[in-house]
């Protein structure tokens, strides 16, 4: 069977075998008699591929016991909102760092609840840049501090965790999450949407503190407050039981594959070898400063004009597919995720050097 190397933002590759066990279980997981998509959520089969899919979770990130993780539907766009909802408590502020598409987007959202300080910007950048740490001055009273790991589209990441002191920090983590060790106690809470390092769309974790749980603001939804979910074991409705499968399976993948530190190695020397290609041609580029590039997210441009739609026409044809830039910003973008093997990313270095050779 021929695939591709799928290089997508998200919906994003999953790792081979983990859809090979998946395929093998489709029609009936183990001894039951159906597949999971058609469990029911309380029952024992599927509580018990829940309460794993948790304990190995918490495994991989070493989450602290005040912690609670859930497993929530409406991806990471619906914490935009969930956010401000549940940790504005008595505030009337939360701080906001604007680095790109996503951290702006959740800044306008939280606009709707409460006044927002944005705290940094770096739009005059083109959002090639983060703010220095020393730069980031939290204000007085704020609720919560917000920033994006990893801005996918742009594919600016942070390279320091923003000390908040005793304010909460929270944490869009869709592109980051599971790539690399992280210290979850600098964080009050942490959100990422499945569909990059996790699983399929249709789920989002969410990494909460347990002392930030129970003060939602007035009129907040039953179903956008988290205390609800922790007390229920994200089932007080039913779940995206699918996805959460595939969840627990990538991370028992992860595991076998030596935990998150074997993971920040390969990951690291994925994006330093394709940065390391462009870097050296003067046929294509990255604009982001070097110290703050994404692991996750390789955009690049090709400096000759009136390219791209052939780059990515050949690309395909050559297996490595959904290369092409957000709309936003056009050109190019590699997302070079967990399931990505070096082998995808050398496949597509040796790509655009022939493609530089016959159209440079």
């Amino acid at each position: 069977m021929q695939r591709s190397y799928n290089f997508g933002a998200g919906p994003a590759a999953l790792p081979f075998e983990v859809l090979q066990q998946a395929s093998a279980e489709m029609l009936t997981w183990r001894d039951a008699g159906l597949s999971v998509m058609e469990m029911s959520h309380r029952g024992q089969k599927f509580t018990s591929i829940a309460h794993t899919a948790e304990l190995d979770l918490k495994e991989l990130l070493d989450i602290p016991d005040n912690y609670s993780v859930l497993f929530l539907q409406g991806g990471a766009s619906s914490q935009f909102a969930m956010v401000p909802m549940n940790l504005l408590h008595n505030s009337k502020t939360a701080d906001y760092i604007v680095t790109g598409t996503w951290s702006k987007k959740a800044q306008l959202e939280a606009e709707k609840f409460c006044k927002t300080n944005i705290i940094a910007d770096t739009t005059d950048s083109g959002f090639t840049t983060v703010p220095a740490a020393n730069s980031v001055k939290i204000t007085h009273d704020t609720a919560y501090v917000h920033y994006t790991v990893n801005e996918t589209i742009e594919g600016v990441e942070f390279d320091y965790i923003p000390d908040t002191g005793a304010t909460p920090l929270v944490a869009d983590m869709s592109s980051t999450l599971l790539s690399r060790p992280l210290d979850i106690k600098r964080y009050g809470l942490i959100y990422a949407g499945a569909q990059k390092n996790i699983g399929p769309a249709g789920l989002v974790v969410v990494i909460i503190r347990n002392d930030l749980l129970g003060k939602p603001i007035s009129g907040t939804p039953t179903m956008f407050d988290y205390r609800i979910h922790a007390d229920n074991n994200s089932m007080y409705n039913t779940p995206p039981t699918y996805s959460w499968y595939l969840a627990g399976l990538v991370f028992q993948w992860l595991k076998r594959q030596g935990g998150l530190r074997a993971m920040a190695e390969i990951n690291q020397n994925k994006a330093t070898t394709l940065y390391s290609a462009i870097d050296n041609s003067g046929f294509y580029k990255n604009s982001v400063a070097k110290n703050c590039r994404s692991w996750m997210n390789v955009p690049f441009t090709i400096t000759v004009p009136n390219l791209d739609n052939l780059f990515l026409e050949q690309a395909q044809q050559h297996g490595l597919i959904a290369l092409k830039g957000h709309r936003s910003v056009g050109g190019m973008r590699a997302s070079i995720y967990n399931a990505m093997p070096l082998e995808g990313v050398i496949s597509l270095i040796e790509f655009m050097t022939e493609f530089e050779r016959r159209y440079g």
